[in-house]
């Protein structure tokens, strides 16, 4: 395997567009519901596969339906599921995600499985046979926060391989606690409400990613939604622009960013280069339904920087 993802692993259920929550027992016609393999480990791992990388996932999910669903889907995209662990008795995670004309997302969530997710539940073997490690939703997999894990992410890089780390909450607490994997990872990929909550006190995004990165990553890059992604290293802080596209859902247009960057680091690219493969890949996303929507090979999503 070229990349391993780590973290979350969630089914999204999803509807468009939905302008409001019918009362009662009323039913709203909809053009188009869809279910995807998601999360920060499940959705970026689906996006790499799609972007030419061989791909293996872990992390937890139950012995349920949902939990069948997954495995499927994710082994007929191309991922490697074979580490996925099965919880008996427990949910796997989902989300229930009413798209707005907009492309907004609120969205119902039970995290399940993935809150119990440990390092026994990990290959260790395997993770430091791939050139790239990527942790999604550690503010989430509080089993993870391990100092063994630690050691583990810090041999790997050691051996010359990549970690990157997203995220997935939006709670105060939960980031704070994730701020401990920063020393152990190269780079973090928060959007920027996480990156201001997670630095504490920051009065903007510029400041945020300055703190986070003195904190021991390699960089820093804030995905910003429709202005693009700030990009903070040793040497400076840089704005990467978005690109033009007609948004139909934003759903893993994070997971797809990172999995962009993950692929233009191995293909060589500076930080701001695979920036824009991970900027060029949110795009693709952003025009369909679902994490996955819209993002179909490299060469096509390269071609939107041409």
């Amino acid at each position: 395997m070229t990349v391993a993802t780590v973290g979350v692993h969630i089914v999204d259920i999803l509807a468009r567009p939905v302008e409001r929550i019918p009362e009662g027992q009323d039913t709203v016609l909809v053009d188009q519901i869809r279910l995807t393999a998601a999360g920060s480990a499940a959705g970026t791992a689906v996006d790499l596969v799609k972007l030419g990388n061989d791909v293996v996932t872990m992390g937890a999910i139950g012995d349920d339906e949902l939990g069948d669903f997954l495995l499927a889907v994710m082994a007929k995209r191309g991922v490697d599921v074979s580490r996925l662990v099965r919880r008996p008795g427990e949910q796997t995670a989902a989300s229930i995600l009413p798209i707005r004309p907009d492309g907004g997302r609120p969205s119902f969530h039970v995290p399940g499985a993935n809150l119990g997710v440990t390092l026994a539940d990990l290959d260790p073997e395997v993770l430091r046979g791939v050139r790239a490690v990527h942790l999604g939703g550690m503010d989430v997999t509080f089993g993870l926060g391990d100092p063994a894990f630690f050691e583990l992410l810090d041999s790997i890089r050691a051996a010359g391989a990549v970690v990157t780390m997203d995220l997935l909450s939006e709670l105060p607490d939960l980031l704070g606690m994730a701020r401990a994997f920063l020393p152990h990872v190269d780079y973090v990929l928060p959007n920027e409400s996480q990156a201001l909550l997670m630095a504490g006190g920051a009065q903007d995004v510029t400041d945020a990613a300055r703190a986070l990165l003195a904190e021991g990553p390699r960089g820093v890059l804030v995905t910003l939604g429709g202005e693009g992604s700030l990009v903070a290293t040793g040497d400076g802080v840089e704005r990467v622009p978005a690109l033009k596209t007609e948004v139909v859902d934003t759903t893993g247009c994070g997971d797809a960013y990172c999995a962009g960057f993950v692929t233009g680091l191995l293909h060589g690219q500076d930080v701001i280069g695979a920036a824009r493969w991970g900027t060029a890949a949110a795009a693709r996303v952003a025009t369909g339904l679902g994490s996955d929507a819209g993002l179909t090979d490299l060469d096509s999503t390269l071609a939107l920087l041409t």
